[in-house]
């Protein structure tokens, strides 16, 4: 479905790369095309996230004929596989033989980290719409790791917590996989609800891929609690949204989700077992928004599903990249003058709808949306915003200084406010 390009180092590189480079070169090099590094895992536990990741790419560049500020765009596309030694090999290979302008994607957090831990030495503009890690938007940013059309692990279930306060849930358990994306989400939830009065009763870590969830719902079930938060990505989230509601909870309890537990890569292999689940995000495939709406049908034409987060993202991010490159003439050579104009940058034919831009850390504000999982009348299920939080910063409503002197949110650290 995608040529896979093979890169030969050519003197071009060299000119491309070093010092000295002449004004002749200089303008060919701007006469050419404009390169893309796009790493996604295409093999491995995510490689559906992977693909759709790429159409995401390609459905904008088909949209503009592959062509931004007068150039042809150059999608160089290679597989990380999932493991972050490869997407260090990689992500080399696109910049040093590749001579790519710049890099956008990764989905996994250690793939990401990889990678911007690389470009951190070499001054490459790397985009990340998908990696969430919060660090790199926080106490560890690099100014060339820019996090457009993003979003970091923790900003959207900050105003979670705020939510169910609101509902007057007094007491909610966890659960999550055992790792750094589900430590900072439920550090997100965990500190603002406790800090709002509430408790967070008892949380349960699992190791990704965990087939039964028995053991953790029976815990779970014999709590008495207001509702469940669960953290879960992929066949995880599968699994325990669908063994949550053979095993009886899901009339009992509420059943809020991270934002990747509702998915599209994961409710569209469900039925009647996810609806009703709540769950925040800037994108809601479900909203009434005219421009949003547009954007899922021409999706789902063109690909016959409706867009995942990984899809919406990509596409955005790529626009977000695009617009910077319109205003500065093309000039996708100049690295410290693309990465100063995409921080710049106000995204305006976002699909959400509205004007988005970047904090001074380099990731987007946004609206974020409470979202409930409800059915189409087709059949397939989406999500529908119930209610929003307009212009929410990555640091709630925290002096982002102070916020960032407590720890990062961690397994032993979820900001929870004791009573």
């Amino acid at each position: 479905m995608h040529r896979r390009q093979f890169l030969k180092t050519s003197t071009a590189a060299i000119a491309a790369a070093g010092v000295g480079t002449s004004p002749w070169r200089s303008a060919l090099a701007q006469s050419g095309p404009i390169k893309i590094g796009l790493l996604a895992p295409l093999t491995g536990v995510v490689a559906s996230g992977g693909k759709e990741m790429v159409e995401g790419v390609q459905f904008y560049l088909d949209q503009v004929k592959s062509e931004i500020a007068g150039r042809k765009v150059e999608l160089v596309i290679e597989d990380d596989a999932s493991n972050p030694d490869t997407a260090l090999q990689k992500a080399r290979r696109l910049v040093e033989q590749g001579n790519c302008h710049m890099l956008i994607g990764n989905l996994l957090a250690n793939t990401g980290l990889a990678v911007a831990n690389y470009v951190k030495g070499t001054g490459t503009p790397y985009f990340i719409p998908i990696i969430a890690a919060d660090d790199l938007t926080q106490r560890q940013r690099i100014k060339n790791v820019i996090r457009v059309a993003g979003y970091s692990a923790s900003a959207f279930t900050h105003p979670l917590g705020d939510w169910a306060l609101k509902q007057g849930y007094k007491k909610i358990a966890t659960v999550s996989q055992d790792y750094t994306f589900g430590h900072e989400q439920c550090g997100g939830l965990a500190q603002v609800f406790t800090e709002g009065g509430g408790e967070i009763v008892q949380q349960f870590w699992h190791p990704l891929n965990t087939a039964d969830f028995s053991p953790y719902l029976g815990q779970l079930a014999d709590l008495k609690v207001d509702a469940i938060f669960a953290m879960e990505t992929g066949a995880d989230a599968t699994r325990l949204i669908q063994q949550y509601s053979s095993f009886g909870l899901k009339a009992k309890t509420p059943l809020l989700a991270a934002m990747n537990g509702t998915d599209q890569s994961v409710i569209r292999t469900l039925g009647e077992e996810c609806e009703g689940i709540i769950a925040p995000a800037h994108f809601a495939e479900g909203s009434d928004n005219p421009v949003t709406q547009k954007f899922v049908k021409e999706y789902e034409a063109k690909y016959g599903k409706i867009p995942s987060l990984y899809g919406f993202s990509m596409y955005s991010g790529v626009m977000w990249v695009a617009e910077a490159l319109e205003k500065m003439g093309g000039k996708a050579e100049d690295r410290e003058a693309l990465i100063d104009t995409v921080l710049k940058t106000e995204l305006t034919g976002s699909p959400l709808g509205k004007t988005v831009k970047l904090d001074s850390y380099g990731n987007p504000i946004y609206d974020v949306q409470i979202r409930k999982v409800v059915k189409r009348p087709d059949g397939k299920y989406w999500n529908v915003p119930v209610t929003s939080y307009p212009n929410v910063s990555q640091f709630w409503t925290y002096d982002p200084e102070t916020y960032m002197k407590q720890p990062p949110y961690s397994r032993s650290f979820q900001g929870i406010k004791k009573a």
